[in-house]
């Protein structure tokens, strides 16, 4: 996908505005794997560092995380009550409010949900599904290249 010659974006924000619509239109699922840096610059026909500040875009806002060696997934997703799907903070990035305001940076989105002497925990345990998630994606695939090398295309159960 090459870049409208009328855009005046720089090209990592037409990629992340493109990946951002995929997720947000239910395209890309949460948890679901992104593709790799190379498929992403070959997709947007993009630098390698463009591509990967295009990630960096999405993950800032939440919408991505990266587990590392194994790629960046969909963040969970969270409906709100009016109906809105809104990415869930990333846990790493995760402040609490009096020390987000110290060091004079945004905490995250509705805190008051996300503080408590479990919310650490939580963020933790959730930290450590995503990275099983990311193993079992991994596993998938392999799986699928180990059918395909041996010609089984179809899973015969």
């Amino acid at each position: 996908m090459t870049p409208p010659p009328h855009d005046t974006r720089p090209p990592y924000q037409q990629a992340a505005d493109e990946i951002r619509k995929e997720i947000k239109s239910g395209k890309l699922k949460p948890g679901e794997q992104l593709p790799s840096h190379r498929e992403l610059q070959e997709r947007f026909g993009v630098a390698n560092m463009t591509a990967r500040s295009a990630l960096r875009v999405l993950r800032d806002e939440g919408l991505i995380y990266t587990v590392q060696g194994r790629g960046s997934y969909v963040a969970d997703a969270v409906v709100t009550q009016d109906g809105q799907v809104t990415a869930v903070v990333e846990a790493k990035s995760y402040k609490r409010p009096e020390a987000a305001r110290e060091a004079g940076g945004p905490a995250a989105p509705d805190t008051s949900e996300a503080t408590g002497p479990y919310a650490e925990t939580l963020l933790a345990i959730r930290d450590q599904l995503r990275t099983l998630n990311a193993e079992v994606q991994v596993l998938k695939r392999d799986v699928a290249e180990l059918k395909e090398q041996r010609g089984e295309g179809h899973s015969t159960r």
